[in-house]
């Protein structure tokens, strides 16, 4: 028996024969089907000629065209999919060639049909989506409806049982939060300019949404700015890919709103750092929680003269340097120790020596604390029976598992609640807690939960494919 040659080893060996063409034509049109076979020299026909050295088959055939399929099968003359062809003369498609002859005809049809071709690159596609004119005087055009779900359908994976979300605009937010590609953000921009709603009160847009990706580069930011959007200059001000010269220009705009934003941005230099230090009270504390602190940053803070609650909060930085955690902990201030006491960045020795300090407002920040040692969560269970004590432990996951049965055993409903979203509850206790609706809230958030309902999905998820 002859081996089966390959579409593209048949396409490379074909020169003076015939393809032939049965049922209807799908990606492409007779026309450019025509142009790519007559780079091999090969011609196409809707007939059973002697010259046909293949077939090409879509899925479903009328009668008249399954009598000459079974003609051709019974000549030996191999037979291939529509589906397979269109894949082959995908990857043979010029780029530069296809998207000149676009410019020059501005073939909106072309555009969209080429879009609905999951076989093209990436890069064909972007550019393709780039050119798609899209009906802004139409509220719901069938075309930008299937460009959105061509779009969805290449960058976004979904269970088989949520495949509705590839036809929803709600999962555009999706794709300009996820995308990682500068070129398909750009493309995006294009896009209608959606509204979300976020947990149910803030909106937000699409194009606002690209903004606040961090993948967007410059080219991608030129066009956002030149939108002039104030809701885009707050995202681009909190965005770290925003170079240093737009932060400066979005800080010369003197708005609340972008200064806070730009107080949260992890990227800002130290010109930045000290002009927003002169900003409102909310703006410095921002920056406290916010912003990367070394030593240098925080004797520019220290030259302030902050109130002494105000600078507490740099506590609960996550971002601060040892030698700077070092040094705050020597201060003489009690809600600065709270803060730091709580910090899960610490070391075990910087929290034994803030224990060491005996403020002991900061013990229940300590025993809530996860950094915590388990000795230390120990000491504090046997030397501290207060309630503040018992429920830091209570919502701890590094509490040992004897310390939560002790604290179950003691049937109080707060400290019932702090246990319900703990991820070390035994699970036993974490049975008897399901029963009480009053924890429904506390119990949402158990990590045990969340993943054994995630565990159900992907079970229901394999049972759909089987």
């Amino acid at each position: 028996m002859t081996e089966k040659k390959t579409l593209e080893a048949l396409l490379a060996s074909a020169e003076g024969k015939t393809f032939l063409f049965l049922g209807r034509e799908g990606l492409f049109t007779h026309e450019e089907i025509q142009r790519f076979l007559k780079k091999h020299g090969i011609t196409m026909s809707k007939y059973l000629e002697d010259t046909v050295v293949a077939t090409i088959e879509p899925l479903n055939l009328n009668p008249v065209e399954e009598d000459i399929s079974n003609d051709a099968y019974a000549k030996k003359i191999p037979s291939f999919s529509l589906d397979a062809f269109e894949k082959v003369l995908s990857k043979g498609i010029n780029d530069d060639e296809l998207l000149m002859a676009i410019k020059l005809s501005n073939d909106q049809e072309r555009v969209f049909r080429l879009l609905g071709n999951p076989n093209l690159s990436e890069a064909l596609f972007v550019k393709l989506l780039m050119m798609y004119t899209w009906h802004d005087n139409e509220e719901d055009n069938r075309e930008d409806r299937d460009t959105i779900m061509y779009t969805l359908k290449r960058y976004i994976d979904i269970k088989p049982n949520e495949s509705d979300l590839h036809y929803s605009y709600l999962t555009l937010r999706r794709l300009a939060t996820e995308a990682t590609n500068p070129r398909l953000l750009q493309a995006l921009i294009g896009f209608p300019n959606f509204d979300f709603l976020i947990r149910g009160k803030e909106k937000v847009t699409l194009r606002e949404t690209i903004a606040r990706n961090t993948y967007i580069d410059q080219e991608v930011i030129t066009k956002l700015v030149s939108l002039r959007d104030p809701k885009i200059d707050i995202a681009l001000a909190a965005n770290t890919a925003s170079e240093q010269a737009l932060l400066q220009t979005l800080l010369a705009k003197d708005n609340a709103t972008i200064h806070e934003a730009l107080a949260t941005n992890t990227s800002i230099d130290n010109t930045l750092f000290v002009a927003l230090l002169q900003k409102e009270t909310i703006i410095v504390q921002l920056l406290l929680w916010f912003q990367p602190i070394d030593t240098a940053r925080l004797a520019l803070v220290d030259t302030q003269g902050l109130d002494p609650d105000l600078f507490a909060t740099i506590g609960a930085n996550a971002q601060l340097e040892p030698a700077v955690i070092d040094t705050l902990i020597d201060r003489d201030n009690p809600m600065l120790i709270s803060h730091l006491a709580g910090n899960d960045t610490l070391n075990h020795a910087q929290l034994e020596k803030i224990y060491a300090k005996g403020i002991k407002d900061s013990f229940q920040f300590l025993a809530s604390n996860p950094a915590s040692s388990v000795p230390m969560l120990e000491m504090l269970y046997l030397h501290y029976d207060e309630e503040e004590i018992h429920l830091a432990l209570a919502t701890n996951r590094r509490t040992p598992e004897h310390i939560l049965r002790e604290l179950f055993a003691r049937n109080t409903f707060e400290i019932h609640r702090c246990l319900a979203s703990n991820a070390s509850i035994p699970l036993d206790i974490l049975d008897i807690l399901k029963v009480d609706t009053r924890l429904q809230n506390e119990l949402a958030e158990n990590p045990i939960l969340i993943k054994g309902y995630e565990t159900v999905l992907d079970y229901d998820k394999k049972a759909v494919q089987f």
